[in-house]
């Protein structure tokens, strides 16, 4: 039989996203809501207004929550500027006032994808890096899961069970012996790695856990867009002789993800009762799929660390 969520399985738990508007984000707010979840969906991104995002998307929390809705979760969508530790603060004051607690909190934060540049600057040397543009990659994808776990993680540690997921880009594994496209874009990637062993550290003498997890290639919207191709049609993106003039995309696309896989992966473990065993690990979702079982959309279970 075809592998289906079960509605139930975080039926009753509060979800915080953070970094919820698109991309993996999304993907782990949706997935939440399908096991039943209510998810608190916040991002810069907002019907409102794009309140300082680096990324000119249409995308939105709202469409977030809404989708975390329609799948059978309780979507929640609160405007946040997470690199703002006053904006962080009062989003955990409203979460204290409104629920108490926090069961699952994912820090999802990002925001730097064009910071990073295109494929052809990735290896120069640091110096022949703009220094600004370096240093606000670091304040987007580090600054911003501190500020963020020093606000709330008083509510995830009220009761026992709390469980924080740190998203990155590669298992500490992994980036431990392979250079990742820059030293900015390294040092941000292998530094939420750490967070998850450290704050998982602090979390256990309070009955809590944390877990680093990296998706593999991910079918984001700026992916898709960037190949030209929709979600429906994506395997296109791998022919050579495309009309449309559209870059090709490497034979390593064949194993990406949708954003709902990695987002299954966190779902798969805050359903584990024995979800500690994971504290200060570092795992991507395809490994976490091969043991919960747990597919992709399309239900293959794709691995884009190993081909």
């Amino acid at each position: 039989m075809a592998w289906r969520p079960d509605p139930d399985a975080l039926r009753g738990r509060l979800a915080v996203v953070a970094g919820a508007t698109r991309g993996a984000g999304r993907g782990i707010a949706a997935a939440l809501g399908e096991a039943g979840a209510t998810v608190v969906c916040t991002g810069r991104s907002s019907r409102t207004g794009c309140g300082g995002s680096d990324y000119d998307r249409p995308e939105t929390i709202e469409e977030t929550a809404e989708l975390v809705t329609a799948l059978g979760g309780h979507g929640i969508a609160h405007r946040v500027d997470h690199l703002d530790p006053e904006q962080v603060r009062l989003l955990a004051e409203n979460l204290r006032a409104g629920h108490g607690h926090v069961d699952i909190l994912v820090n999802d934060i990002w925001g730097a994808e064009l910071l990073k540049g295109p494929p052809s600057t990735w290896g120069r040397p640091m110096w022949q890096h703009d220094l600004d543009e370096g240093l606000r990659i670091l304040r987007l994808g580090v600054d911003t899961h501190l500020i963020t776990s020093h606000h709330l993680l008083p509510l995830l540690v009220t009761r026992p069970g709390g469980l924080l997921v740190e998203i990155t880009d590669g298992t500490a594994e992994y980036n431990a012996t392979h250079y990742r496209l820059s030293v900015f874009y390294d040092l941000a990637k292998c530094a939420v790695n750490r967070l998850a062993f450290s704050h998982g550290h602090e979390l256990a003498a309070f009955g809590a856990a944390a877990i680093a997890i990296s998706p593999g290639w991910l079918r984001s919207e700026m992916m898709l867009d960037n190949y030209g191709v929709t979600e429906a049609d994506w395997q296109t993106a791998l022919h050579s002789d495309r009309p449309d003039g559209r870059p090709t995309a490497p034979p390593g696309f064949a194993n990406s993800e949708t954003p709902r896989f990695v987002g299954r992966a966190v779902a798969a473990v805050a359903a584990d009762p024995t979800r500690s065993r994971w504290n200060q690990r570092s795992v991507t979702s395809a490994e976490l799929s091969r043991l919960y079982g747990f597919t992709d959309l399309d239900g293959r279970q794709p691995d884009g660390w190993t081909g």
